[in-house]
C-alpha cells in the first residue's frame, strides 16, 4: 500500500476510448472487497460535500464479490446472460433488468454474445458496500474485456457515475473507493467533486490490533438503503452539525491508528458517540431490535459498536477485547459472528488479464 497522500482523483469518469474486445483473453474474473466503515458516512453524500467537505475512515476487509465477463459461446440462443441471484437471458443490452450490469455494459460499449455472472461471500443489501464492489469489479472486467488497463481512481468514479448520475441512487461515494482502492484510509470528499485518498499509516502493528478487537454480527436482515438514504439526504441541512461531529470522528479514528498504539477503548468510545449522533440523522436508521442487541452487546462488555452502512438491518459491528468476546456472543443469541479481517488491496483481476 502507498505510503504517501495520494493525488486527488477528479470528478467524472473517463469517456471510454475504444468499443473493440480483445477476444483472445477469454473468461476474465474479478476480485473486489467490501468495506467496513468506521465513521463519517452521510459526509460522503453530495449532499454535504457540495458545501463543505466530507471524510470517511474506512478499511476494505477479506471478504469479496466475484464477478466473471466473457464472451458466450456461438452455439448457445441468447445473446446476453446475466447471473446472479436471478438469471437474465435477453437480446440487447437495454434489455438487461439488473441496474448496474445493464449500465456498466452501457458505458463501456460492450455487444452481445456476452456472459456475466455475480456471486459474493456474503449477502447484498448489508451494509458493507456490496452493490459498489459489484459495479467496480464488473468494470474492471470489462475493462479487461477490452485489453486495458484502468486505475483505481477510474474505476471509483466511473462506478459512482453509474449509481449516483445515471441510476440515481442517492447514496455517497465511499463505498466505490473502498472497493477499487482497498486496505485502510481516510477518504476526503471535497467540494468540487474530486476525492482524496489517504492510506493510513499504521504503527507499533495497530491494525492488527484493530481487528483482534472487532466483532462482527450478522442480524440476518437484508434492507433497502436507497430508502434510508432518501430521508437522510433530504433532512441534511438540518443536521449539518451532527454531520461535523461525525465527520470529525473519523479524523480522530485516523489518528488514533497512526500516531501509536492501538487503544480498544478509545476506539470503541468514538464508534459509540458516532453511533449515537447516527441514529438521529433518520427515522428508519434502527429501531427496538436492533437497540436491544447494542444494548444487550454493551453490557456484555462491547467498548462500542454501529451498525454497518445505512441501517435498518445488515451487520453490527463492535470493538471487544478478545477476553470478552465470548460474553458478548452469548448476549446476542441468533446472530451470526463472522469472523472478518483487513485486505490491504482493492479490485483486482484474478484470471483472464495482466494481474
Amino acid at each position: 500500500m502507498a505510503s504517501a497522500l495520494a493525488p486527488e482523483v477528479a470528478a467524472g469518469p473517463a469517456p471510454a476510448s475504444r468499443a473493440w474486445v480483445d477476444h483472445s483473453r477469454g473468461m476474465i474474473v474479478t476480485r473486489t472487497p467490501l468495506r467496513v466503515s468506521f465513521a463519517g458516512g452521510g459526509t460522503d453524500l453530495a449532499a454535504f460535500y457540495d458545501h463543505e467537505d466530507g471524510a470517511v475512515f474506512s478499511t476494505a476487509i477479506a471478504r469479496y464479490v466475484y464477478v466473471t465477463v466473457k464472451r458466450h459461446g456461438e452455439v448457445f440462443d441468447e445473446n446476453v446472460r446475466i447471473a446472479y441471484s436471478s438469471a437474465e437471458s435477453v437480446a440487447t443490452v437495454d434489455e438487461v433488468r439488473n441496474d448496474i450490469a445493464r449500465e456498466c455494459l452501457k458505458l463501456l460499449e460492450i455487444e452481445p454474445p456476452i456472459y456475466v455472472s455475480i456471486i459474493g461471500d456474503l449477502p447484498a443489501s448489508t451494509g458493507l458496500g456490496g452493490s459498489s464492489a459489484f459495479c467496480v469489479g464488473l468494470l474492471h472486467a470489462l475493462h479487461t474485456l477490452r485489453g486495458e488497463r484502468v486505475t483505481a481512481g477510474q474505476l471509483a468514479e466511473e462506478a459512482s457515475h453509474i449509481e449516483i448520475d445515471v441510476l440515481g441512487e442517492p447514496i455517497g461515494k465511499q463505498d466505490q473507493y473502498a472497493a477499487a482502492f482497498g486496505g485502510l484510509n481516510l477518504f476526503t470528499f471535497r467540494t468540487g467533486g474530486g476525492v482524496t485518498v489517504e492510506p493510513a499509516q499504521r504503527v507499533n502493528g495497530a491494525l492488527a490490533d484493530l481487528f483482534e478487537h472487532v466483532a462482527m454480527f450478522w442480524t440476518g436482515h437484508q434492507r433497502d438503503a436507497g430508502k434510508v438514504l432518501v430521508e437522510q439526504k433530504a433532512r441534511t441541512g438540518s443536521k449539518l452539525g451532527t454531520l461535523r461531529e461525525m465527520r470529525s470522528h473519523a479524523y480522530r479514528l485516523q489518528e488514533a491508528l497512526c500516531t501509536g498504539r492501538f487503544d480498544a477503548r478509545a476506539f470503541g468510545a468514538v464508534l459509540d458517540e458516532s453511533w449515537r449522533l447516527k441514529r438521529g440523522l433518520a427515522s428508519t436508521i434502527t429501531n427496538p431490535r436492533i437497540d436491544e442487541w447494542y444494548a444487550r452487546a454493551m453490557d456484555a462488555g462491547a467498548l462500542g459498536g454501529k451498525l454497518l452502512g445505512a441501517g435498518g438491518g445488515g451487520f453490527l459491528l463492535f470493538i471487544v477485547e478478545p477476553s470478552k468476546r465470548g460474553a458478548v456472543r452469548a448476549a446476542l443469541p441468533g446472530l451470526v459472528d463472522v469472523p472478518v479481517a483487513p485486505e490491504a488491496h482493492g479490485s483486482r483481476v484474478l484470471s483472464g488479464g495482466d494481474r
